[in-house]
């Protein structure tokens, strides 16, 4: 499976044409309007819940316990279900995960293209 990941407030990289454009935040990103974003989907179920995303304030010495609890809420509920519908669509066109994320190498972003390619 193809999944690679950008922050949403970069302009779009020629290889990444023909990727569907996902944005995988809870919250809108500032000062991105709709027509900037030009996304296919906003998959915010996918998102870590708020709880998480509060604790982990993107501390990257709390990455790895971060990507460990984002895991498992990937594995039930609304996260599971939002998670199986964008690997169906990884499976149709090359994902492009899109995050506001300062460092998108410690998001959900990357826990998430991560997850995807293993479990293609």
């Amino acid at each position: 499976m193809d999944v690679r990941i950008a922050r949403i407030y970069d302009e779009p990289a020629e290889e990444d044409a023909g990727a569907a454009r996902v944005l995988v935040d809870r919250l809108w990103p500032r000062g991105v309007s709709k027509e900037r974003a030009a996304l296919d989907e906003w998959c915010k179920q996918v998102a870590p819940t708020p709880e998480l995303r509060k604790w982990y304030d993107h501390v990257p010495e709390r990455f790895p316990e971060f990507r460990r609890r984002y895991l498992a809420e990937l594995a039930a509920g609304e996260q599971a279900e939002a998670y199986a519908h964008l690997r169906e669509l990884g499976r149709e066109r090359p994902l492009l995960l899109l995050t506001a994320s300062k460092d998108p190498a410690i998001s959900e972003a990357k826990v998430l293209a991560e997850k995807l390619a293993a479990n293609h």
